[in-house]
């Protein structure tokens, strides 16, 4: 079948009930991980300032709060890179439950912290679960689904990342109605734990993809032995490193955009509605702050989609230089422009599309940048150097913060996204290709 009738097919033809119970585990696993991150996003200051005492300065809880999310940030880029080689080698299914449960057991020790060291390991260790998780799961779905659905599908993964976004808003403001947020955080990590009931659904039902087993075997009794889930593989031949070289690029900027920048957005609503920080106000303003996220994980939601369906149109390049583009305007425009809780609603919602259009893209296009033997890998590997860089940069936007101010610091880390579009003209098109063998 030629590529020009396969990008004609509708998703859903050919799919079969594995296809949909498969999409289902990836949709729920990802999610899950998600809502623990955002979990941690609405309660991390919090944590914070009950952990450090009475006596620590707004600043002291800054700095604090930022090396805790660098904890996470270091622990996801080091379980991507370790489970990538292990979602190889191990298998796709076998990596997503041993990862689901790392993540949604160290998020229930999240809770029972007694201090900021203890609080920054936890979120180390979730991190390695988080971040183990994605690669495994997209390279499920990719080897799962025919070429005509694997963008669609993929889209769909990265976009349920924000239904778990809006349910950890949920719990917040469900938290935030019965209790001050300063007591509500460790209530709010334990409910993190739930997740891990979904290891059970994976167990009985879901089997590693078959061109995942062909790949071991050819991997054992070929030139190509050793390089099954090897770090090494990526840089072995041209194509696979430039495809590495460029994966890392895209992921860098996007992962920066994200975790530099619209992770601080409960603290600028704070900044716009409680600026004097006035006890009576918290929970008021913390509803708020929790309508906001929904707002922008529904936008971020429908940004995933969206690269979904350009991609699939009209072809991957294209969808990233549209998300580059969108990113660069609106994301500083949120920051410098949201004055009121309506206005927040507004830019929230752009703001998550732009952001969720640009990171969507990565679920559909890594895997396809890689050979079977190396996929897992190679999505991890992309995915999380860019978290390492994202780490060292969060200890750069914390003093920057500090000696500019948030709205400030927002502008200088959204230049970020120049730099994606230098890396575009060496991204190859995958549009209606089959994966790499």
């Amino acid at each position: 079948m030629s590529d020009s009738i396969s990008a004609k097919k509708r998703f859903t033809s050919g799919l079969t009930g594995y296809h949909y119970l498969v999409l289902v585990v990836a949709c729920l696993g990802w999610s899950f991980d998600t809502m623990d991150q955002w979990l941690f996003v609405f309660a991390k200051q919090h944590a914070v300032r009950e952990l450090l005492g009475a006596a620590a300065s707004a600043g002291d809880v800054g700095y604090y709060t930022t090396l805790c999310t660098a904890a996470l940030m270091i622990g996801w880029a080091t379980g991507g890179l370790l489970f990538g080689m292990v979602g190889d080698r191990l298998g796709r299914t076998r990596t997503m439950a041993l990862t689901i449960l790392m993540y949604a057991g160290f998020t229930g020790l999240s809770g029972l912290s007694q201090n900021w060291e203890q609080f920054a390991f936890f979120r180390f260790m979730t991190g390695l679960g988080v971040g183990g998780e994605f690669a495994a799961g997209a390279a499920l779905v990719a080897e799962t689904f025919p070429v005509h659905a694997r963008a669609t599908a993929l889209g769909i993964v990265q976009a349920t990342s924000a239904l778990g976004n809006i349910t950890a808003a949920g719990i917040n403001m469900l938290f935030a109605s019965h209790m001050s947020p300063e007591h509500s955080w460790r209530y709010m990590f334990a409910v993190g734990i739930v997740p891990a009931l979904l290891v059970f659904v994976i167990f009985m039902f879901v089997r590693e993809p078959e061109a995942w087993s062909l790949a071991r075997e050819h991997a054992r009794s070929s030139k190509v032995k050793g390089q099954l889930g090897s770090i090494l593989g990526l840089f072995k031949e041209r194509t696979i490193r430039r495809n590495t070289l460029v994966g890392v690029g895209l992921a860098a900027v996007g992962v920066i955009g994200f975790w530099g920048i619209s992770v601080w957005t409960p603290e600028l609503l704070t900044l716009v509605l409680n600026p004097n920080g006035v006890a009576e106000l918290k929970p008021a303003v913390e509803r708020q702050i929790s309508l906001a996220a929904m707002a922008q994980n529904l936008g971020s939601f429908f940004g995933a989609l969206g690269f979904a369906w350009l991609a699939q149109k009209a072809g991957r390049r294209l969808g990233f230089l549209v998300a580059l583009l969108g990113c660069l305007v609106i994301i500083p425009a949120t920051f410098l422009f949201t004055s009121s809780f309506v206005t927040a609603l507004v830019l929230f919602f752009l703001m998550g599309y732009a952001l969720l259009f640009l990171l969507g893209g990565f679920a559909v296009y890594f895997p396809e940048l890689f050979p079977t033997r190396l996929r897992s890998t190679g999505t991890g590997f992309c995915y999380n150097v860019a978290r390492y860089i994202t780490a060292a940069a969060l200890f750069v936007s914390g003093p920057l913060m500090k000696s500019f101010g948030l709205r400030n610091m927002v502008f200088g880390v959204s230049l970020v996204f120049l730099l994606g579009l230098l890396v575009l003209p060496f991204a190859p098109e995958t549009k209606d290709r089959p994966l790499p063998e």
